[in-house]
Order: structure tokens, then C-alpha cells, then sequence
């Protein structure tokens, strides 16, 4: 997804010589999710989520002192290098509440504004899924299956980005000597923008490198638009980026291989139905309604070309969609300069992001699904570019300055996003008639 820098993460350095090198406790509010199979139905996991590391208050041990590293520069007297900052600074619990987080059973509301005496101010949540323990993120192995959940997108005006996504992230969060925080404290974030961070791979980030990993934009979305993108790096796992490594054209593929039916021609499949007005307007209706919840469901199947190169690659990434009882398929492209079709393979691809093939394309991201990958949920908007490649001009239906955050915030301050019932399994596991075994 396109990150939205302003909001750095914040990873906690402490080592063994720290013996307060976790502050106070932090508490992981749960979130139900499901494995699916065709035979066995939906079991129910008791999963958790982490907020990112740059919501965790990074301290001085035994004492109130900031340690910066985040929204400013690290303190020159509590951290001047790695081991006096591991020694004398610590993680504190985060406020869930007060970050825009609410969660409850299987489902997961993330609040973009929060206001506290009278003041409207941005949170921006980014949020993480961990395993039952919750000391490590659960990784997600999805290639030849599938991932779905129901959205509510109805609070998510122009300019907003509701966003579930897989990153190849460290399962432990980097956890280490120098960093016993790890993923219960939300550490490690990476993804294909390769973002410059304080802290990278569990150290601090002294020559402000990117951290750069693969990433499968699952859901990337307000009511008015959506799109999915496949993201790919030349390097697996996290990888430590500097100079032109990190732009356009270095190791990772920023713009991706991406799915939006309105920017593909299809203007009437996603979007808010409305009635006709008193002043005489038409009524609206879309295919998908995103007034209301809907289920979406993305495949990810493979090749069964028998050529041992080719056998079990990726060529696919398909979507589906749920509503009131009926499956939907995906709206065709109807561009007649893009090939046709109705989802992610090379053909598309190839059309669209030149280095995303060369950089080896659906196959890359099918290597990063066999190596497992981090669910995180976020909502956010651009101060920068208004979410413009998102919803406006060829992309969607609004206008160039709806997404202007200080417009958002004035207008639309509850704007909020609602994911529940994530399931992942089986392909035809984890929806309609495919729960055959219904949850557990």
C-alpha cells in the first residue's frame, strides 16, 4: 500500500542489561479469526492484534524522559548508539481507545479521527495480527487458497483508505537481545514503499535505510473505490535498502500490479447505491453496494503446467465478492488498451507495471506467499497526493481536492472502517456454500 509517512513506527531497542527492557504491560485486545477447509469448516483461532510500534511510547528506563525515535529525533543523551539506547529506554503498553482501535469478537473498527476536549485530531491506526500466544504475528500461508472477510466501507468518504494487506514481516518482529519488544509490541513493520523508519530489523536505523519487503494489497478502499495490488521485491524477507535502492526503480516495485474496476472501465460495479432525490435525481445502483457489508474474498491459484519450473507457480489472483446471499464476480476490464479478463495474472501485469515483471512478476509473489506472510489493517489518508490514484480522475469518481485531510477532518470526522470474520483456508472454504462445515 502507498504508506503514509507522516506516522513513523518506533521500535524499541533494550537488552538483556535492561531488566525493566519491557515497560509497562501491554494488553492485546482479541480478534476472533477463522482457518477454513473444505471438509472441516471454519475453526476459530484466538488471535489477537498489535498496534504498530510507533503507537508504543518509547521511554527512559526507570524514569519519564522521551528516547525519541519517532515524530523526532533520538535523544542524544539516552540513546547515542545502539547499547546505551537498548540499556536506558523502554516500551510502554499502548492506548488502544485512544489510538482509534476497537475491537470486538471477530470484528475490527479502526477510527482515522479521535476528538479529545473539543480538538479533532488524526490517529491513523496501522494494526497487526498475532497468534494465539500473542508473542509472535500469526503467518498467513494463503497460495493455492484463499483470505476473506466482510468490510463496512460506509464511513469511508473520498480521499480515506481502508486498508488489509500481507507484508512479508518477521514472524517474531525482530525480536532479539537488543530488542525483547518484538511483534507484541508491534515491531518490524516493512512493506514494497520501503519506508525509512527509526528503527529497522530490531536496531536503530543510524544511516536511515529503507525497510523494504514484499507486500499483497489485499484491500485498499473507501465507499466511492477500491482496487487489490500485488507489490514485489528483488530480495526476500526484510531487506535493508539505501540510495536509489530505495526509489522508483530500485529493489522493490512501488505502483504494483494493481485491480481497480473503475480505472479498468467498469463505473457502475462498486460504489453507494442511493433513491431517487425530491429535486428529481436519478437513483444509483451499484453491483457492489458499499452502503451496506459485504464479503470479499481473494484466490490465489496456482499453475499446473507440469514443466518442474513452472508447476505450483502463482499465476492468478482472483476476487469474489458476497452480498446479501449472492456471489458476485469480479467486473471484467472493459479498457480496450488493457487485455482482457477479471483478475491479476501476467497478462494484466505485463500491461501494466513493466518492472513489476521484471522483477519477476506473480511468481515473486507467489515465493513470498510460500514463505508466509503478516496480516495488517490500517486506515489512513495522503496529505500528499489526496489518495488521488486511489479514487479521483481515471481511478474513480472524486474529485481532486474531496481527499484533502484537513477537508476529511472538518466534514467527515467519524469516518471509520469495520473488518470482521477473516477467514483464510481452503480454495471455496471460507464463504457462501463452500462452508460446508460451517464455524467452529
Amino acid at each position: 500500500m502507498y504508506l503514509h509517512v507522516a506516522i513513523a513506527a518506533a521500535w524499541l531497542l533494550a537488552s538483556r542489561a535492561a531488566a525493566q527492557g519491557i515497560g509497562e504491560a501491554e494488553t492485546h485486545p482479541r480478534l476472533t479469526t477463522e482457518k477454513c477447509t473444505i471438509k472441516g469448516g471454519c475453526v476459530k483461532q484466538n488471535t489477537s492484534i498489535v498496534l504498530d510500534a510507533s503507537f508504543h511510547n518509547l521511554r527512559q528506563n526507570n524514569g519519564t524522559g522521551s528516547c525519541g525515535g519517532y515524530r523526532g529525533k533520538f535523544s542524544k543523551e539516552l540513546c547515542p548508539d545502539h547499547e546505551a539506547c537498548a540499556k536506558n529506554c523502554v516500551f510502554d503498553g499502548a492506548d488502544y481507545e485512544g489510538s482509534g482501535v476497537r475491537a470486538n469478537g471477530s470484528a475490527l473498527t479502526l477510527d482515522m479521527y479521535r476528538e479529545v476536549e473539543g480538538n479533532v485530531t488524526a490517529v491513523s491506526p496501522r494494526v497487526y495480527l498475532l497468534d494465539a500466544q500473542g508473542e509472535d504475528y500469526e503467518v498467513l500461508f494463503v497460495k493455492k487458497g484463499e483470505l476473506s472477510f466482510d468490510v463496512d466501507v460506509s464511513k469511508l468518504v473520498c480521499g480515506m483508505n481502508g486498508a488489509l494487506y500481507l507484508a512479508e514481516m518477521n514472524r517474531t518482529g525482530a525480536r532479539s537481545a537488543l530488542n525483547p519488544a518484538g511483534a507484541r509490541y508491534g515491531t518490524g513493520y516493512c512493506d514494497a514503499q520501503c519506508p525509512v523508519l527509526p528503527f529497522i530489523d530490531g536496531v536503530a536505523n543510524i544511516d536511515s535505510k529503507g525497510a523494504c519487503c514484499n507486500e499483497m494489497d489485499l484491500w485498499e478502499a473507501n465507499s466511492l473505490a477500491s482496487t487489490f495490488t500485488a507489490h514485489v521485491c528483488a530480495q526476500p524477507g526484510v531487506f535493508q535498502c539505501t540510495g536509489d535502492e530505495c526509489g522508483s526503480l530500485g529493489v522493490c516495485e512501488k505502483s504494483g500490479c494493481a485491480y481497480n474496476t473503475w480505472k479498468l472501465g467498469n463505473q457502475s460495479f462498486y460504489g453507494p447505491n442511493t433513491a431517487p432525490s425530491s429535486s428529481g435525481s436519478n437513483a444509483t445502483k451499484f453491483t457492489v453496494d458499499t452502503t451496506r457489508p459485504f464479503t470479499v474474498v481473494t484466490q490465489f491459484l496456482t499453475s499446473d503446467n507440469p514443466s518442474p519450473i513452472a508447476f505450483g507457480a502463482l499465476n492468478e489472483v482472483r476476487r469474489l465478492y458476497v452480498q446479501d446471499g449472492v456471489v458476485i464476480q469480479n467486473a471484467p476490464v472493459v479498457d480496450p488498451y488493457m487485455p482482457p479478463g477479471d483478475s491479476l495474472r501476467m497478462s494484466h501485469c505485463q500491461a501494466s507495471a513493466a518492472l513489476f515483471d521484471d522483477l519477476g512478476g506473480l511468481t515473486t509473489t507467489g515465493h513470498a506467499l510460500d514463505r508466509g506472510m503478516v496480516l495488517a489493517f490500517s486506515i489512513w489518508n495522503d496529505g500528499r497526493q489526496f489518495m488521488n490514484w486511489l479514487d479521483a480522475g481515471k481511478a474513480g469518481p472524486c474529485t481532486y481536492q474531496e481527499g484533502d485531510p484537513e477537508v476529511i477532518r472538518k466534514k467527515s470526522p467519524g469516518t471509520s472502517v469495520t473488518f470482521s470474520n477473516v477467514r483464510w483456508g481452503e480454495l471455496g472454504s471460507t464463504y457462501g456454500d463452500g462452508m460446508a462445515g460451517g464455524s467452529k
